[in-house]
């Protein structure tokens, strides 16, 4: 049975939510994932290299915004927003009828902005904070983060820094009642959602 965070094998999908960042015993490091989004051709090329239309993209002077459809069993799109000040990238994946569930956010933390007048860039980092309303955020991916900088792609004092910066927004959550949109509110970003 396909779980709402087992990878899809085509190139149109990507992976879900979590299993692309799960770290299986002996799994190699890898260089942090690089991603590129162009709102001239409403295209999005995933850490493998394969561009990807998307249904929208839409940047703000804080943020780009991207929707875009997925072929998988539980959900059928996904919207992110780019958020450089915040070095994080929100997003909620669009669960199909009969697998709803209370919202959930998946924050990422990493490098995010733009690198043109149409073009931006997302490094991802290895953490993500997952959010449900009410409940406490859980910080995934330190096992990674931490295999990466043993292999040499962060030096300590940034690996310091990414697991402070998740640490801070972990916090941030949790003080705003686990509220990811007051939270992000309190930040200066009235996010949307569909």
């Amino acid at each position: 049975m396909t779980s709402l965070h087992t990878p899809q094998g085509n190139s149109t999908n990507g992976s879900g939510p979590r299993e692309s960042r799960r770290v299986l015993p002996g799994a190699p490091p890898h260089r942090p994932r690089l991603e590129f989004f162009n709102l001239a051709e409403l295209s999005w090329t995933d850490h493998h290299g394969y561009v990807h239309q998307v249904e929208r993209l839409h940047a703000e002077s804080w943020g780009l915004y991207m929707e875009r459809i997925v072929d998988n069993p539980r959900f059928r799109y996904i919207e992110s927003w780019l958020l450089p000040q915040l070095s994080l990238r929100a997003s909620v994946y669009h669960l199909r009828p009969g697998h709803d569930r209370a919202q959930t956010y998946y924050l990422d933390i990493g490098d995010y902005g733009p690198v043109g007048p149409k073009r931006w860039r997302a490094e991802g980092h290895y953490l993500h904070v997952v959010a449900r309303p009410g409940q406490v955020p859980e910080l995934l991916g330190i096992d990674e983060l931490l295999t990466a900088h043993a292999a040499g792609y962060f030096d300590t004092a940034h690996t310091h820094r990414v697991i402070e910066h998740a640490s801070r927004v972990v916090d941030g959550i949790a003080g705003y009642g686990h509220d990811v949109d007051r939270w992000l509110a309190a930040q200066g970003l009235q996010l949307t959602w569909l």
